[in-house]
C-alpha cells in the first residue's frame, strides 16, 4: 500500500466518527492526481506553509505595534500557538489533526499590516468591506501563487473562513476558531504583563481563580475543558463555568489592553499610513505589481489595492509610505 493509502486507513481505525476523514475531502476547483505519500489535507497544510503570505507573517502586528522587544508575539507566532494548542485538541478528541493544522495555519493569511488597526481602516475605505478571514481565503484563492491560488479543499477554506464569527461545517474548524481565542487571550496578557500595561495581579480572580494564575494553567484548564465536556460528542464548547470565566478573561482584555493607551498610542499613525496609501494606489494602480495591476483589470482598482496593502507587512508599509510621501535629502 502506499503511504496515503496506509493513513487513510489508519484514519478509518482511529479517528472518530465526528472527525472529517482525507477520504471525504471536498473537490477542489482544478483536478489533481492524489500524492502518493500525503492525503489532501495534509498536501494543504504544506502549502500554506510554503505560501509567500505565510511567510510575511513574521512582520506583521498582533497587538503591539512594531515592538522593540524580539519576544513580543508577531502574527507568525500566533498562527503557531494557535497550531500547537489546536492539534493538542484535535489529538484528544480523535479528529483529523492534518485539517485542524492546515486551517489553523492559514486563518490570518490575509491579516492587514498594523493588526486589527489596519483591517479597520481598510473596511472604511473600501466600499466591498474588509475582513481579515474573508481576505485569508481570497488569499488561498486568488492571490497565492502569482494568481492562481493554492486549490485547497473546501473543508480547509471554510475552516479559514469561519475561524472568527461563523460556525465552521468541520469540528475541526470549530477548534481552531476556540483555539484562536485561547491562544491570543493568554499569549497577549503575557505581552501586556512584558510591556507594563497590565500586572498579573490586575486580572480579574472571577476568572483567574477557575482559569489558573499562569498563562500555562489557564490554556491547561480551558483545553481540559474542552476535551472532558466533548469527549465521545458531535458538538465541541466549554463546561458552563469555564466557559463564563473564558468570558470575563475576554472582555477585561478588551477593555483593560486592546482599547488601552500604551497598546493604541501610534495606532491613528498606522491608520495614517494605510489610508493614504490606499487613496496614492487607488489614483496611480499602474506603480503595483503586476499581479494586482491584473486583478484591477478584473475586478477593479479598489479591489486589487485592498488586496495589495493588505498582503503588505508592517515595515513594508512603512518604507512605502517614506518612499512616497516623505522628502529625501540630496546631495
Amino acid at each position: 500500500m502506499l503511504p496515503r493509502e496506509v493513513t487513510l486507513k489508519n484514519e478509518e481505525l482511529m479517528l472518530s466518527p465526528y472527525a472529517c476523514k482525507s477520504a471525504d475531502a471536498g473537490k477542489r476547483e482544478r483536478d489533481e492526481e492524489p500524492c502518493p505519500v500525503r492525503t489532501d489535507f495534509q498536501r494543504d497544510r504544506d502549502r500554506i506553509i510554503h505560501c509567500n503570505s505565510f511567510r510575511r507573517l513574521k512582520h506583521k502586528t498582533q497587538v503591539f505595534l512594531i515592538p522593540k522587544s524580539d519576544h513580543y508575539r508577531t502574527r507568525l507566532t500566533h498562527t503557531l500557538e494557535v497550531a500547537q494548542i489546536a492539534r493538542t485538541v484535535a489529538r484528544a478528541l480523535r479528529l483529523n489533526e492534518d485539517l485542524t493544522e492546515a486551517i489553523a495555519l492559514g486563518h490570518d493569511l490575509g491579516h492587514t499590516p498594523f493588526g486589527h488597526d489596519g483591517e479597520r481602516t481598510l473596511a472604511q475605505l473600501y466600499s466591498g468591506g474588509f475582513k481579515h478571514y474573508e481576505q485569508s481565503v481570497r488569499v488561498v484563492e486568488r492571490i497565492e501563487r502569482e494568481g492562481e491560488g493554492l486549490n485547497l479543499t473546501p473543508q480547509v477554506k471554510n475552516g479559514i473562513l469561519s475561524h472568527t464569527n461563523m460556525t465552521a461545517d468541520t469540528l475541526e474548524g470549530v477548534v481552531v476558531k476556540l483555539s484562536d481565542k485561547i491562544a491570543y487571550i493568554n499569549h497577549d496578557i503575557e505581552d501586556a504583563i512584558r510591556g507594563g500595561v497590565l500586572r498579573e495581579e490586575d486580572l480579574p480572580r472571577e476568572a483567574t481563580d477557575i482559569l489558573g494564575h499562569s498563562k500555562s494553567q489557564r490554556i491547561t484548564t480551558l483545553i481540559n475543558s474542552l476535551i472532558e465536556n466533548c469527549a465521545d460528542k458531535n458538538e465541541i464548547k466549554y463546561d458552563e463555568t469555564t466557559q463564563k470565566a473564558h468570558d470575563t478573561l475576554r472582555s477585561f482584555m478588551f477593555q483593560n489592553v486592546y482599547y488601552a493607551k500604551p497598546t493604541t498610542a501610534e495606532k491613528d499613525k498606522a491608520c495614517h499610513v494605510v489610508e493614504h496609501l490606499y487613496q496614492y494606489y487607488l489614483k496611480n494602480p499602474d506603480e503595483m505589481p503586476p499581479l494586482y495591476i491584473k486583478i484591477a483589470e478584473t475586478d477593479g482598482k479598489e479591489r486589487a489595492v485592498c488586496d495589495y496593502i493588505s498582503g503588505m507587512t508592517d515595515d513594508f508599509a512603512v518604507d512605502t509610505f517614506k518612499e512616497l510621501f516623505i522628502p529625501k535629502s540630496w546631495v
